[in-house]
């Protein structure tokens, strides 16, 4: 794995009225359900962010420190980036009070919802930012929970060299089978870890083929039988594994998102400017190479441009 991301290849065109008038540069890595790469685009083997993608194996990290959670819609929630909807809200205030704690334990920073029905709700309401309403405070309260289980301080929890922290690389970098050459602060505040995409993808296919019983089949489980919880009621991430039976899907940042099926194979994708808009017509290219195919792809397959009001052009795949 080289040590610097070198930028990827154009994986997307902007097209407005007939013309381009702008193109997305990306890489892109399909493994087939063996693990072998059978199809990419730009730099697929050398470190890179995948942020929130990271989550699942957090989780793994976390249920292998002490987690208290059994419930598959808990882990769910630890796994998330939620868009803050109240049942979003409800349950990770609900998982503090298991642990005598409130949003004030939190290092999230206060934001308002990700999710443009919940933030217009809670604006609406006259409400502000809150820990609670940012999209990885069930991950947050997961590391809480951990440390009360694990014994650890709960001060100072996100920091990189807290026990809880380094329990999480360790399992990170079993998933991905890569080291983490670079370690970061996400926006959440905790640490984010890097990884190749090759490493990602393939973290995510062993989280789907894991054995049944095991703390990585249980996070798979969890996420994919409550899609809601992981994103929210219309996350890109929440339809997909509505509609696609047995995958596994999930977005980060800077336009990542991982994705895998049992038996199919496994994607995972970086938009290089972090643009969300070519990211799932990119991803969607990328399962029809493994011969997935569900209606729910047709609605990711372009991004529609408007003009006046009018459907003018699209954010189409050229990968």
């Amino acid at each position: 794995m080289g040590e610097t991301y070198e930028g990827g290849a154009a994986l997307a065109e902007v097209v407005r009225s007939g013309f381009v008038e702008g193109v997305h540069r990306g890489s892109v890595v399909v493994l087939d359900a063996g693990g072998a790469v059978v199809a990419a685009a730009g730099d697929v083997t050398s470190p890179v962010f995948p942020r929130s993608a990271n989550k699942p194996m957090q989780t793994v990290g976390m249920i292998g420190a002490g987690l208290p959670l059994t419930e598959p819609a808990d882990l769910a929630l630890v796994s998330a980036s939620h868009a803050g909807e109240e049942f979003h809200l409800a349950r990770v205030a609900g998982l503090l009070a298991t642990a005598g704690l409130d949003e004030d334990a939190l290092h999230c920073p206060p934001e308002l919802p990700v999710g443009e029905q919940a933030r217009e709700a809670a604006l609406r309401a006259g409400g502000g930012p809150t820990r609670l309403q940012m999209n990885c405070s069930g991950k947050h309260a997961g590391m809480l929970l951990t440390c009360r289980a694990a014994g650890w301080p709960v001060d100072g929890y996100w920091r990189p060299e807290h026990p809880l922290q380094q329990r999480l690389r360790d399992a990170v970098e079993e998933l991905t089978g890569t080291r983490a050459v670079a370690v970061g602060v996400d926006g959440c505040g905790a640490p984010v870890l890097s990884t190749s995409l090759t490493g990602l993808a393939g973290a995510y296919l062993r989280l789907v083929t894991a054995e049944e019983g095991t703390a990585v089949r249980a996070v798979a489980d969890a996420m994919r039988g409550h899609p809601e919880i992981v994103g929210g009621t219309e996350a890109d991430d929440t339809r997909l594994m509505r509609g696609v039976p047995g995958l596994l899907a999930k977005v980060g940042a800077e336009g990542v998102i991982a994705t895998a099926l049992p038996g199919i194979g496994a994607v995972a994708l970086k938009i290089d400017d972090g643009a969300g808009r070519p990211r799932m017509p990119v991803l969607v290219s990328a399962l029809r190479r493994l011969g997935v195919d569900a209606p729910v792809l047709a609605e990711f397959a372009e991004v529609p441009l408007f003009g006046g009001g009018l459907p003018v052009g699209a954010v189409r795949p050229l990968w």
